[in-house]
C-alpha cells in the first residue's frame, strides 16, 4: 500500500513578480572594452578585501567567469554553502538570490557576507512566509519538518532538516525508513517527485518556482518531433507532465554530469538557462536546446531565466565591493536555530560521500 501524499489546500499569492525582460532592459550594456575594465576592477577589489566570489549556476556567464578566474566557485546551493564554509576568505560575495546569502551567513557568522543585490529574491522563499509556515507546522506536530534550501533563515529555523535537490530523495528515503512522517516545504513539484520515488508519507506546502513552473510539456513534445534523438534533462522543480518526458531528472549539478555522460548529441534542458555556461563547458560537443516556456497557456514571466537571478550584474557586483553595502545579517537566535537544520544537511551529505 502506497503512503499518503497530501498538498496544503492553500497558496500564498506572490506580489509584483518582476519579468526577466524588464530586469534585462534595466541592466546597463557595455562594450567589450568597458566590460574588461569593470571585471579588472572587480578582481582587484576581491583581492584587496580578502573576498571570494561564490556564484550560482543560474547567474550570468560574465559573473560565473569572474568567479572562475579569481579562485571563486560556481555550483548549486549545497556546494555553494560548503565552499563558503570551508574557504579561508574573510568576506564571501554571494551572487545568487537572498536565501543563498543567508545560508552563507548562517554557516559563517564571523565572515562578512555581501550580495550584489539584496532584492534578488526567490519565488519559493516568498511563497513560504515564516509566520504562515510556522502556524502550518503547529497544526501537524507529529511530522518531521524538512525544508528546501530555497527558504528564509526564519523558515530554516523552524525546520528539523534543510535539503537541496541533490540530496532530497536520499534524505527523505532515510527518514521514511526510520518511520518519520514528513512535512515538506515549499516546492510542491519537487515534493511530489520525492514522494513518488520514496513512497514516504508526505504533506506538502503548496509552492512552486516561477521558472520551472513555466515549462510546457506539449511544447517539449513538439520539440522532440524535431529532434527525435534528443535527451530531455529536467529539474525536479518542474511539473509532473515535464518529469514524464525526462530522460534524466536531477539537480543542477546532476544535470551537468548527465550532459557529459549521455550519448545524445542534442539535449533539451528544462531548468534556468544560466546553467548553459557550465553545461556547455562540461559538454562542448553537445547541442543545448532551451526547453520552451512559450506555447498554449504560457505566461513567460521568466522565459527560462529567473528574474531575480538576472538582477546580479557586473555593475552591482563592483558597486557592492566598493561601497561595502548589501551585507547580509541574520538575527543570532534565528541563526542558531537555522544552523541546526542546515548543519544536518551538510552532515547527511558527508555521510553519502563517505559511503
Amino acid at each position: 500500500m502506497s503512503a499518503e501524499l497530501k498538498i496544503a489546500p492553500f497558496t500564498i499569492p506572490l506580489q509584483e513578480v518582476p519579468t526577466t525582460a524588464s530586469i534585462a532592459a534595466s541592466t546597463p550594456e557595455h562594450s567589450a572594452a568597458e566590460k574588461r575594465a569593470i571585471i579588472a576592477e572587480i578582481k582587484a577589489e576581491l583581492e584587496r578585501q580578502d573576498a571570494v566570489l561564490v556564484a550560482h549556476y543560474y547567474t550570468s556567464a560574465d559573473i560565473q567567469q569572474v568567479a572562475e578566474e579569481t579562485g571563486g566557485y560556481i555550483s548549486d546551493s549545497l556546494d555553494m554553502a560548503r565552499f563558503g564554509n570551508e574557504h579561508p576568505a574573510t568576506t564571501l560575495v554571494v551572487a545568487g538570490v537572498r536565501f543563498m546569502g543567508e545560508t552563507a551567513k548562517i554557516l559563517n557568522p564571523e565572515k562578512r557576507v555581501l550580495m550584489p543585490e539584496l532584492k534578488a529574491e526567490c519565488s519559493l522563499d516568498l511563497g513560504c512566509p515564516a509566520d504562515e509556515f510556522s502556524a502550518f507546522c503547529d497544526e501537524h506536530p507529529d511530522r518531521t519538518i524538512v525544508v528546501y534550501a530555497n527558504t528564509s533563515a526564519e523558515v530554516k529555523a523552524r525546520a528539523d532538516y534543510v535539503v537541496t535537490s541533490s540530496i532530497a530523495v536520499k534524505l527523505i528515503d532515510h527518514l521514511a525508513g526510520e518511520g518519520h512522517k514528513i512535512l515538506w516545504a515549499p516546492d510542491k513539484h519537487l515534493g511530489s517527485y520525492i514522494q513518488k520515488v520514496t513512497d514516504a508519507d508526505m504533506l506538502l506546502w503548496n509552492g512552486s518556482c516561477v521558472v520551472h513552473d513555466e515549462f510546457k510539456s506539449r511544447a517539449v513534445g513538439n520539440l522532440l518531433q524535431q529532434y527525435p534523438d534528443a535527451a530531455v534533462l529536467v529539474h525536479p522543480e518542474s511539473p509532473e507532465a515535464m518529469l514524464q518526458l525526462a530522460t534524466v531528472i536531477g539537480s543542477t549539478t546532476q544535470l551537468i554530469k548527465a550532459a557529459q555522460t549521455l550519448p545524445n548529441k542534442h539535449l533539451i534542458v528544462a531548468t534556468d538557462n544560466g546553467i548553459f555556461y557550465k553545461m556547455q563547458k562540461a559538454a562542448p560537443d553537445k547541442i543545448l536546446i532551451e526547453a520552451p516556456t512559450g506555447g498554449v497557456g504560457a505566461t513567460c514571466r521568466s522565459c527560462a531565466h529567473c528574474p531575480w537571478m538576472a538582477m546580479n550584474s557586473l555593475d552591482n557586483l563592483l558597486s557592492t565591493l566598493k561601497k561595502g553595502n548589501n551585507e547580509i545579517h541574520v538575527d543570532e537566535e534565528i541563526r542558531l536555530k537555522a544552523l541546526r537544520s542546515t548543519q544536518r544537511m551538510l552532515d547527511f551529505a558527508n555521510t553519502l560521500e563517505a559511503e
